[in-house]
């Protein structure tokens, strides 16, 4: 939106105020939200370049002008600090006109715990400065499930979380499947269990002909020795590892590591997806293709960049070697910068032109493409049937158009304790998890007894209070943090159970004046009947209809939420239930072991030294809790 007199008063006097130094800028909408993220080496000069009349901007530019009501700056020493609050500028506020990794923070790595006496191997979302070793980040959590599989039959891993002891009666099913080695019943032992995950690690790393020499050298070993049973679980780890290393492309002499980056984008549209090849040991091992949000067609040059601060930021491993398709116009500042993300080793942006190299990188490029046509594909075929269910559903319920917001609420109770209101919202068909909310529910019914009705009611309350408030804030009111979500009304409420819950909305919205504003139906469970206000007979989607299968999941996600938060709240009151049941246990420490240790499973682990070195603890009251769990 076009900002007024007075605020581009005020952008003027900011503007002569900006230093000469290096730094990042942040440039803010007329709400407040932070729209753009930038750096410069000289924040005067490049803040004060967008505002230039003779300047040649290209649209977004003139968009992103066209928005800015205000404007902030930080100064920093150099130019790469400036590099690196940017980084995490961008990660914090997501804004519209920077370029994003999309959901950044949710990409899967496998996380080997070499912190641990008897390392485990898992899946996480986020790495830790912990001492555990990190690769990925993979795009699909299914792709690594997968590979941990197959690698298993080579590696057999713990990812168990009992406390490892080499005593214990019998192993769980892994060991008898070949899949555990068994250090828990004294199978192997510390070191033996370190170097079988050597192994798996070196294997990740793209070293799989060293592992394989080692592993033929134990077989030879095992069956000079005798030991005939050992050296055919070697000889099938062999195999399995060999069909591995078989999709393994050797695709360089020289033993090389390195990530080949190429990306497609679409001009017409600006949607952009970049393909990273990577390359251990000469060797590709792996692909992932990852999409990238806030694109436009103009931004061509600047996606290679965005796309390498952003991934190596977050990446577990930095080759000293990257293939890039162009150059980058702050190519030595990146590479000082990711010189520091290895630790002090030097790390080198090339662009082939010719060899092998640029070969690799026209087959990673061709790849992209593929992979961005595929994608878009998805993409309208989801469109595609988002808009045929959401026709539908406005047919069905007679509403004036189509629903762009629905809000389904669903209440979950166990015999009338630790009771959870769930609110999702699906816009344009697809979920929009940033929405959903939980409600504690804390009231009863008129007689004192649990009451579903009571707690719908409760939870509709609190939700269109907030959302008038909101809307229309009272100065005489308690402040409390704003959040947009709750001025958005729904084109469409559903609220799950039939006509007896409808009957507590359409009160809901009548107290609140949004009767003629919020469409309302109840869902019945049984067969997914609407029921709508002052219609005594349900309303059936047609079946297999594309209205009912989106229902259906909209149903399922609000059930799904409102299970997950009652689960949570009942297992953090059986905890603390059985804490505060342990003599010299209060609060107070209840929440201090809980923070120490995380779960009341490490509680029970922890020996009487570790739970009274826990602050606020006395060694009667470890003691106590020792006897007791």
């Amino acid at each position: 939106m076009p900002v007024n007199t007075q605020t581009a008063v005020d952008l003027m006097h900011k503007l002569d105020t900006l230093p000469e130094r290096p730094g990042v800028y942040i440039y803010r909408a007329a709400d407040g939200k932070v729209i753009y993220v930038g750096k410069a080496v000289v924040l005067r000069h490049r803040v004060r370049s967008y505002f230039h009349e003779s300047a040649r901007h290209d649209g977004r530019i003139r968009r992103l002008v066209s928005e800015i009501a205000d404007l902030e700056w930080i100064v920093t020493d150099t130019e790469l600090e400036a590099l690196i609050l940017e980084n995490e500028l961008i990660k914090r506020y997501r804004p519209r006109f920077n370029i994003r990794l999309r959901d950044d923070k949710t990409y899967p790595y496998i996380k080997i715990h070499w912190q641990d006496d008897f390392p485990k191997v898992s899946i996480v979302r986020r790495m830790e400065r912990d001492g555990s070793r990190y690769y990925g980040p993979f795009t699909s959590a299914y792709a690594v499930r997968q590979t941990l599989d197959a690698l298993r039959r080579v590696f057999p891993y713990l990812d168990c979380t009992r406390e490892i002891t080499g005593r214990d009666p019998k192993p769980c099913l892994y060991y008898h499947i070949k899949r555990c080695a068994g250090p828990c019943i004294g199978a192997v032992d510390r070191n033996g269990y370190r170097q079988i995950i050597a192994g798996l690690a070196a294997f990740l790393e793209g070293d799989s002909e060293q592992v394989l020499a080692k592993m033929r050298a134990q077989m030879q070993e095992a069956a000079e020795s005798l030991q005939f049973e050992r050296a055919a679980m070697l000889r099938d780890q062999i195999r399995a590892a060999g069909q591995i290393v078989a999709r393994q492309k050797i695709v360089s002499g020289q033993q090389e590591d390195e990530d080949v980056i190429a990306f497609a984008q679409d001009a017409r549209t600006g949607e952009a997806c970049v393909q990273v090849f990577f390359i251990r040991r000469g060797k590709l091992i792996g692909r992932e293709t990852f999409v990238l949000e806030g694109v436009s067609a103009e931004q061509n040059g600047e996606l290679v960049a965005a796309f390498i601060k952003q991934f190596y930021d977050e990446a577990a491993f930095v080759p000293p070697s990257i293939v890039l398709p162009k150059d980058l116009d702050e190519r030595n500042i990146i590479e000082q910068w990711l010189c520091s993300r290895r630790g002090g080793e030097k790390v080198v942006l090339t662009v082939p032109t010719v060899g092998p190299k640029h070969e690799l990188l026209q087959m990673a490029a061709e790849n992209a493409t593929t992979t961005l046509t595929a994608l878009q594909a998805q993409w309208q075929a989801d469109t595609n049937r988002q808009t045929e269910a959401l026709a539908q559903i406005q047919e069905a319920l007679g509403l004036a158009a189509p629903p762009s917001r629905i809000e389904c609420f669903d209440i979950s109770t166990l015999q009338g304790t630790h009771t959870v209101g769930s609110m999702v919202v699906f816009a344009k068909g697809a979920p929009e998890k940033s929405s959903y909310r939980r409600f504690n529910v804390k009231g009863r019914g008129a007689q004192g007894e649990p009451d579903d009705f009571a707690a719908m009611r409760e939870v509709l309350v609190r939700r269109f209070r907030r959302a008038v408030e909101e809307a229309l804030p009272d100065p005489g009111a308690k402040a409390r943090k704003s959040d947009e979500a709750w001025k958005l009304l729904p084109d469409l409420l559903i609220v799950d159970g039939g006509k007896g819950q409808l009957g507590v909305a359409v009160e809901v919205l009548a107290e609140f004046g949004l009767t003629e504003v919020v469409p309302v139906a109840g869902l019945a469970k049984q067969r997914e009947e609407f029921f709508l206000p002052g219609r005594s007979d349900p309303i059936l989607l047609p079946p297999a209809s594309q209205g009912l299968f989106l229902i259906q999941r909209i149903r399922d996600e609000a059930h799904r939420f409102a299970i997950t938060a009652h689960r949570e709240k009942r297992g953090k009151a059986a905890v603390a239930s059985e804490l505060d049941a342990i003599p010299g246990i209060g609060p107070a420490r209840r929440r201090a072991l809980l923070k120490h240790f995380g779960s009341l499973e490490a509680i029970r682990q922890a020996t009487v030294e570790e739970l009274a070195a826990v602050p606020g603890m006395t060694l009667a009251a470890a003691q106590s809790v020792r006897e007791r769990l």
